[in-house]
């Protein structure tokens, strides 16, 4: 015997085929490519197959002018220095 509980037949919606990312041949995915690569090769010289290597949410900044450039070069040469301050770092903790 059947009964009719209102249900109707529907099929689950798929993935879209839409391909996600930059377009090919930009920047950004150049940039990708690199990361993807290095990444590997990083990975392997470490034997850490699948290991994050590259820090997310990264910021990006358009240089500006001398003030913006001369700014950020300052801030890259004296970053290193703060490294065992970071507590990020795992020799901080010890």
């Amino acid at each position: 015997m059947m009964y009719d509980v209102g249900a109707t037949r529907r099929v689950a919606p798929t993935r879209s085929t839409v391909p996600k990312g930059p377009p090919p041949g930009s920047i950004g995915a150049i940039v990708g490519q690199f990361k993807s690569a290095a990444t590997k090769r990083i990975n392997e010289m470490r034997a850490t197959p699948g290991a994050p290597v590259w820090q997310r949410n990264y910021f990006e900044h358009v240089i500006r002018n001398a003030d913006d450039l001369a700014e950020i070069q300052e801030y890259i040469a004296g970053n290193p220095c703060k490294w065992m301050e970071d507590p990020e770092n795992r020799m901080h903790k010890l």
